[in-house]
Protein backbone atom coordinates (compact mmCIF):
# COMPACT_ATOMS: atom_id res chain seq x y z
CA UNK A 1 0.00 0.00 0.00
CA UNK A 2 3.27 2.13 1.03
CA UNK A 3 4.65 2.25 -2.36
CA UNK A 4 1.13 2.91 -4.61
CA UNK A 5 0.96 6.22 -2.15
CA UNK A 6 4.51 7.42 -2.84
CA UNK A 7 4.05 6.29 -6.82
CA UNK A 8 0.25 8.64 -7.13
CA UNK A 9 2.09 11.12 -5.10
CA UNK A 10 0.42 11.03 -1.63
CA UNK A 11 2.41 10.38 1.42
CA UNK A 12 1.19 8.54 4.13
CA UNK A 13 -0.94 10.88 6.58
CA UNK A 14 0.00 14.22 5.06
CA UNK A 15 -2.52 14.05 2.35
CA UNK A 16 -5.67 12.31 4.03
CA UNK A 17 -7.48 14.74 4.22
CA UNK A 18 -7.93 14.74 0.56
CA UNK A 19 -11.44 13.73 -0.55
CA UNK A 20 -11.66 10.44 -1.29
CA UNK A 21 -14.12 10.66 -4.79
CA UNK A 22 -11.44 12.50 -6.15
CA UNK A 23 -9.14 9.89 -5.69
CA UNK A 24 -11.04 7.39 -6.91
CA UNK A 25 -11.75 9.79 -10.18
CA UNK A 26 -8.43 10.78 -11.12
CA UNK A 27 -7.05 7.03 -10.85
CA UNK A 28 -9.71 4.96 -11.52
CA UNK A 29 -7.35 2.00 -11.11
CA UNK A 30 -7.77 2.28 -7.77
CA UNK A 31 -11.49 2.71 -7.45
CA UNK A 32 -13.02 -0.70 -5.76
CA UNK A 33 -9.70 -1.72 -4.35
CA UNK A 34 -8.00 -2.59 -1.06
CA UNK A 35 -5.80 0.80 -1.57
CA UNK A 36 -9.08 2.93 -1.46
CA UNK A 37 -10.43 0.76 1.42
CA UNK A 38 -7.00 1.50 3.06
CA UNK A 39 -7.12 5.61 2.44
CA UNK A 40 -10.28 5.09 4.45
CA UNK A 41 -8.51 3.38 7.16
CA UNK A 42 -5.87 5.92 7.11
CA UNK A 43 -8.25 8.81 7.02
CA UNK A 44 -9.92 7.19 10.59
CA UNK A 45 -6.83 7.28 11.90
CA UNK A 46 -5.72 11.06 11.21
CA UNK A 47 -9.45 12.32 12.59
CA UNK A 48 -8.82 10.75 15.36
CA UNK A 49 -5.42 11.84 15.98
CA UNK A 50 -6.82 15.11 15.31
CA UNK A 51 -9.14 15.03 18.19
CA UNK A 52 -6.37 13.53 20.34
CA UNK A 53 -4.51 16.71 19.67
CA UNK A 54 -7.22 18.90 20.20
CA UNK A 55 -8.36 17.36 23.28
CA UNK A 56 -4.61 17.67 24.36
CA UNK A 57 -4.57 21.61 23.44
CA UNK A 58 -7.56 22.11 25.95
CA UNK A 59 -6.26 19.57 28.36
CA UNK A 60 -2.77 21.11 28.31
CA UNK A 61 -4.85 25.18 28.50
CA UNK A 62 -6.75 23.98 31.45
CA UNK A 63 -3.49 22.45 33.15
CA UNK A 64 -1.54 25.55 32.64
CA UNK A 65 -4.14 27.82 34.06
CA UNK A 66 -4.48 25.72 36.83
CA UNK A 67 -0.78 25.24 37.56
CA UNK A 68 -0.42 28.95 37.29
CA UNK A 69 -3.22 29.50 40.09
CA UNK A 70 -1.15 26.96 42.29
CA UNK A 71 2.14 28.98 41.41
CA UNK A 72 0.82 32.18 43.05
CA UNK A 73 -1.06 30.55 45.67
CA UNK A 74 2.63 28.86 46.96
CA UNK A 75 4.01 32.23 46.35
CA UNK A 76 1.63 34.31 48.50
CA UNK A 77 1.78 31.47 51.31
CA UNK A 78 5.96 31.48 51.04
CA UNK A 79 5.62 35.25 51.08
CA UNK A 80 3.25 35.38 53.93
CA UNK A 81 5.45 33.08 56.22
CA UNK A 82 8.72 34.77 55.28
CA UNK A 83 6.75 38.07 56.31
CA UNK A 84 5.11 36.80 59.52
CA UNK A 85 8.89 35.18 60.35
CA UNK A 86 10.22 37.97 59.67
CA UNK A 87 8.41 40.26 62.10
CA UNK A 88 9.12 37.85 65.24
CA UNK A 89 12.82 39.42 64.64
CA UNK A 90 12.40 43.26 64.67
CA UNK A 91 13.66 44.73 67.30
CA UNK A 92 16.15 41.94 67.67
CA UNK A 93 19.90 42.91 67.61
CA UNK A 94 22.03 39.13 65.87
CA UNK A 95 24.70 39.38 63.01
CA UNK A 96 23.86 36.18 61.24
CA UNK A 97 20.82 33.61 60.00
CA UNK A 98 21.38 30.11 60.15
CA UNK A 99 19.33 27.31 58.98
CA UNK A 100 19.39 23.76 58.67
CA UNK A 101 19.03 21.86 55.77
CA UNK A 102 17.20 21.69 53.70
CA UNK A 103 13.55 23.75 54.33
CA UNK A 104 15.95 25.87 56.19
CA UNK A 105 17.22 26.97 53.75
CA UNK A 106 13.71 27.80 51.85
CA UNK A 107 13.01 30.28 54.95
CA UNK A 108 16.62 31.19 56.18
CA UNK A 109 17.82 32.62 52.72
CA UNK A 110 14.98 35.28 52.25
CA UNK A 111 15.07 36.28 56.11
CA UNK A 112 18.59 37.17 55.58
CA UNK A 113 18.14 38.43 52.26
CA UNK A 114 15.36 41.25 53.53
CA UNK A 115 17.18 41.96 56.45
CA UNK A 116 20.95 42.41 55.06
CA UNK A 117 22.49 39.40 57.13
CA UNK A 118 24.54 36.52 56.08
CA UNK A 119 22.90 32.64 55.91
CA UNK A 120 24.89 30.51 57.25
CA UNK A 121 23.74 26.49 56.04
CA UNK A 122 23.86 23.96 58.16
CA UNK A 123 23.95 20.95 56.34
CA UNK A 124 24.40 17.05 56.55
CA UNK A 125 27.80 15.11 56.92
CA UNK A 126 29.51 14.98 53.75
CA UNK A 127 27.45 18.18 52.03
CA UNK A 128 29.99 21.19 52.78
CA UNK A 129 33.20 21.76 50.69
CA UNK A 130 35.68 23.02 53.16
CA UNK A 131 36.97 22.39 56.62
CA UNK A 132 33.95 21.79 59.00
CA UNK A 133 32.72 20.85 62.28
CA UNK A 134 30.16 18.34 63.16
CA UNK A 135 27.36 16.98 65.65
CA UNK A 136 25.86 13.60 65.48
CA UNK A 137 22.44 13.35 67.87
CA UNK A 138 19.65 11.30 68.26
CA UNK A 139 17.10 9.78 65.74
CA UNK A 140 13.91 7.99 66.79
CA UNK A 141 15.57 4.98 65.23
CA UNK A 142 19.43 5.55 64.75
CA UNK A 143 21.41 9.14 64.58
CA UNK A 144 22.30 11.76 62.55
CA UNK A 145 25.27 14.14 62.05
CA UNK A 146 25.08 17.90 60.50
CA UNK A 147 28.02 20.17 59.81
CA UNK A 148 28.70 23.82 59.57
CA UNK A 149 32.05 25.02 58.36
CA UNK A 150 34.71 26.26 60.65
CA UNK A 151 34.81 30.36 60.02
CA UNK A 152 31.01 30.25 59.38
CA UNK A 153 30.78 31.85 62.44
CA UNK A 154 33.23 34.26 64.39
CA UNK A 155 33.58 34.31 68.52
CA UNK A 156 30.97 37.02 69.76
CA UNK A 157 28.34 36.84 66.82
CA UNK A 158 25.11 36.71 67.60
CA UNK A 159 22.93 34.22 65.36
CA UNK A 160 19.61 33.30 64.82
CA UNK A 161 18.85 30.03 63.93
CA UNK A 162 15.41 29.07 62.27
CA UNK A 163 13.77 26.21 60.14
CA UNK A 164 10.36 25.13 59.01
CA UNK A 165 9.44 22.83 62.04
CA UNK A 166 10.18 22.09 65.92
CA UNK A 167 8.97 18.36 66.23
CA UNK A 168 11.67 16.75 69.07
CA UNK A 169 13.84 19.74 68.73
CA UNK A 170 17.14 17.53 67.96
CA UNK A 171 18.36 19.06 65.15
CA UNK A 172 18.17 22.63 65.85
CA UNK A 173 19.66 21.62 69.22
CA UNK A 174 22.60 20.26 67.71
CA UNK A 175 23.11 23.45 65.08
CA UNK A 176 22.68 25.61 68.37
CA UNK A 177 25.43 23.24 69.93
CA UNK A 178 27.77 23.79 66.41
CA UNK A 179 27.15 27.69 67.15
CA UNK A 180 28.36 27.68 70.37
CA UNK A 181 31.42 25.26 69.88
CA UNK A 182 32.75 28.04 67.38
CA UNK A 183 32.17 30.88 69.77
CA UNK A 184 28.72 32.34 68.57
CA UNK A 185 26.03 32.77 70.65
CA UNK A 186 22.41 31.88 70.04
CA UNK A 187 19.79 34.57 70.81
CA UNK A 188 16.70 32.91 69.01
CA UNK A 189 15.31 30.21 67.51
CA UNK A 190 12.51 30.87 65.30
CA UNK A 191 10.21 28.19 63.21
CA UNK A 192 7.16 28.58 61.73
CA UNK A 193 5.45 25.95 62.44
CA UNK A 194 5.41 24.12 66.40
CA UNK A 195 3.97 20.77 67.40
CA UNK A 196 3.82 21.24 70.70
CA UNK A 197 2.80 17.89 71.31
CA UNK A 198 5.95 16.39 70.57
CA UNK A 199 7.82 18.42 73.69
CA UNK A 200 10.49 19.94 71.29
CA UNK A 201 10.34 23.25 73.47
CA UNK A 202 12.55 20.86 76.53
CA UNK A 203 15.25 20.31 74.71
CA UNK A 204 15.22 24.17 73.87
CA UNK A 205 15.16 25.29 77.26
CA UNK A 206 17.95 27.54 77.67
CA UNK A 207 17.14 29.22 74.15
CA UNK A 208 14.45 31.82 73.38
CA UNK A 209 12.45 30.22 71.23
CA UNK A 210 9.65 30.95 68.65
CA UNK A 211 6.85 30.07 66.35
CA UNK A 212 4.31 31.61 63.95
CA UNK A 213 1.67 28.81 63.96
CA UNK A 214 1.77 26.44 67.05
CA UNK A 215 -0.35 23.58 66.69
CA UNK A 216 -1.18 21.42 70.14
CA UNK A 217 -0.72 17.73 68.81
CA UNK A 218 1.76 15.80 67.28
Amino acid sequence: FLPHMREYGFPPFESVRRNRQLIAAKYPELAGTEEIEAWRAVDSIQAFRDKLVKNKVESDSKFDEFNESIKERITRIMKLAIDEMQKKLEGLDFDVVAGAESRGFIFGVPLAYNLNKPFVPIRKAGKLPCATISKTYALEYGTATIEMHKDAIKPGQKVVLEDDLIATGGTIRAAADLVEELGGEVVKILFLLELRGLNGREVLKKYDVDSVVAYEGK
